[in-house]
């Protein structure tokens, strides 16, 4: 189905943000516009620091525009809704609840009954392969499952949106790329629209149905990639390679 024929979950109506401080105005956005749409996995690329972030937190309602609108769902975002789920770099897990009680937050602040939100916590558990650690505390957890966890919860509140921040900048190559595989299996069973931020070349491309190349600050879409490639994806084959070659190339044009 082609991107005409699918519902815009996100729009990014010619959207600007600026930072105020007695030093002036520090303009971070500049005239973005964009949709993602329904079911798809779009990726924000681009160098360190150009303003992926400041864009998911606009998304997710923690920051507001200073120019134009973000729509989520047909609604102007005017604040943080469960309707967008947040996975970031640091989990934010609480470390005085278990992995059980971390999971099924979000549903017990929206009073969903006890039986059917453990229900619901336990399933989001098997999917990102944490049966058997319903009980454990996140601090006996390695960082890959620690971010399994976080994963989990933002799934577990069931929202149409998920934002993901660099959620594995922080660990090693090989728990990176074994988290990259969890991710793209868990998007393939439970069907969510995702934005995700990195400025890894690799993972975006092994992830991605989408690439939006950002200028770096004050950033706007440089150039966008459809990224039409059979999954799971192979890092080495030769269509993955060409196409990092042409994104990391045509990055250098956006410092």
């Amino acid at each position: 189905m082609s991107n005409r024929e699918r519902k815009a979950v996100i729009k990014m109506e010619h959207v600007s943000k600026a930072f105020h401080s007695l030093a002036g105005d520090n303009l971070v956005v500049d005239d973005l516009d964009f949709q993602v749409y329904e079911d798809e996995f779009v990726v924000l690329f681009g160098p360190g620091q150009c303003g992926k972030s400041t864009i998911l937190n606009l998304i997710s309602g923690l920051l507001f525009p200073t120019k134009g609108r973000v729509v989520v769902s047909d609604k102007e975002v005017t604040g943080p809704s469960p309707e967008r789920g947040m996975v970031y770099q640091t989990t934010n897990l609480f470390m005085w609840y278990n992995v059980m009680k971390n999971v099924e937050f979000g549903p017990s602040v929206r009073h969903v009954p006890k039986r059917i939100r453990r229900e619901k916590a336990q399933y989001y558990i098997d999917l990102v392969g944490l049966k058997g650690f319903e009980n454990h505390y996140p601090i006996k957890l390695s960082g890959g499952m620690q971010q399994r966890v976080g994963i989990a919860r933002a799934y577990a509140n069931e929202p149409q949106l998920i934002c993901m921040d660099e959620p594995f900048g922080h660990l090693d190559a090989q728990t990176r790329y074994l988290m990259e595989a969890e991710v793209e299996r868990i998007s393939s069973k439970e069907r969510r629209t995702v934005i995700f931020v990195t400025n890894n070349a690799e993972e975006a491309i092994y992830l991605a149905d989408r690439i939006i190349l950002l200028h770096n600050c004050p950033t706007f879409v440089h150039k966008e990639y459809v990224v039409d490639l059979p999954r799971p994806r192979d890092y080495t084959s030769l269509e993955f390679l060409a196409l990092r070659e042409t994104i990391t190339n045509e990055m250098d044009h956006t410092l």
